[in-house]
């Protein structure tokens, strides 16, 4: 449409504006999360990390007594779509004095999966994972020898 002078002009403005106040009045507005949502929140992913231990410790598992290489492989390549990266650091704990932690040199998820299908034997415990948005595990840390706190 097109208007020419300024009655028109403010007859449209009246007409319009009406209907941007009443959108925005109904658009929802963003709260913060209640204690008790926070809380769920913690919770549910508490859970979601517990899963992911319990799956990851089943592949390291699976791997370190793989009886084929090829097996193995299989396990591996399984394993690392839990990850977002082959790349994903793997921390591993060697002594843990009160709030203090001293770590062995950190590697990747794929380096760690090809050391366990060498080795033959997992003997580190799975302490905490960090997760993205996605729900793909970004960072592994092991308590060496399952000393875990």
């Amino acid at each position: 449409m097109f208007f020419s002078g300024c009655k028109s002009h403010k007859k449209m403005a009246a007409i319009t504006l009406p209907n941007a106040q009443q959108q925005n009045a109904s658009a929802p507005k963003e709260t913060k999360p209640s204690a008790t949502e926070a809380e769920e929140q913690g919770k549910f992913n508490a859970m979601k990390e517990e899963t992911y231990k319990g799956r990851l410790l089943q592949y390291f598992d699976a791997i370190a007594n793989a009886s084929t290489v090829v097996s193995a492989n299989s396990s591996i390549d399984e394993a690392l779509t839990l990850f977002a990266s082959p790349q994903a650091p793997v921390l591993i704990v060697i002594s843990n004095e009160g709030a203090q932690k001293d770590y062995d040199r950190p590697t990747s998820i794929k380096a760690y999966l090809n050391y366990l299908k060498d080795q033959k034997k997992n003997i580190n415990a799975i302490e905490h994972l960090k997760l993205d948005e996605f729900g793909k595990i970004m960072e592994v840390e092991l308590q060496k020898n399952n000393q875990i706190k």
